[in-house]
């Protein structure tokens, strides 16, 4: 028996799928399993709600992206939004702490080595490893770069990225103080011995 309304459980007892195929009669008892009886209710009215939502949302996204050509412009937006909000507090710390260095004492090798590290150790030990040995990034400590070795070199790399190679730019998430610095750390390390160094890529650099 067939039907379209919703009805209390305890009258629920005549409400049987119907079945047409006398094979699954025979040898599967119909809708009925291990004593567990399959009924012919309908779908709660609240959950035809949302699925009637969810194909009013496809279809409006779909004439998003296929008829106004929308690939991604509101992500962009929101990424190009966040990007800049980003790059105006580092100005804002850049400012603050070059104000500061003007008033301050100039830091010698070793402490510019130093507070370098702390920038490599925070953003580039995950790729570059801990001694510069190099992992995903490439071997700091040989004398082959692939994009240059100088420190101007290093100081587009770290504010423009390399995408094809999954470097990131960290223009927006360090200033131009700790950029310094951790150029200066980076170049420091030339000529070290690491453990499992990493293949050599790129160019031999000749200062």
């Amino acid at each position: 028996m067939h039907t379209t309304d919703d009805k209390p459980i305890k009258d629920q007892e005549d409400i049987h799928q119907e079945v047409d195929d006398v094979t699954q009669i025979k040898y599967f008892g119909g809708h009925e399993y291990d004593g567990i009886k399959e009924l012919d209710n309908p779908l709660p009215p609240w959950l035809k709600y949302v699925f009637y939502v969810t194909i009013i949302i496809s279809i409006s996204y779909m004439i998003l992206l296929v008829v106004f050509k929308d690939d991604g412009i509101i992500q962009k937006k929101e990424y190009s939004k966040e990007m800049v909000a980003a790059r105006a507090k580092t100005e804002v710390e850049s400012k603050a702490e070059e104000a500061k260095a003007a008033t301050a004492a100039p830091l010698t090798q070793d402490q510019i080595k130093a507070a370098g590290k702390v920038v490599y150790d925070k953003i580039c030990i995950v790729c570059h490893g801990k001694f510069g040995e190099g992992l995903v990034g490439p071997n700091f400590t040989d004398d082959y770069w692939i994009n240059g070795g100088r420190p101007e070199d290093l100081l587009k790399i770290i504010n423009e990225g390399v995408i094809d190679k999954g470097m990131l730019s960290y223009r927006s998430q360090l200033n131009k103080t700790q950029i310094n610095h951790v150029i200066a750390y980076i170049l420091s390390l030339q000529g070290t011995n690491p453990p499992n160094p990493k293949a050599q890529q790129g160019v031999k650099f000749v200062k």
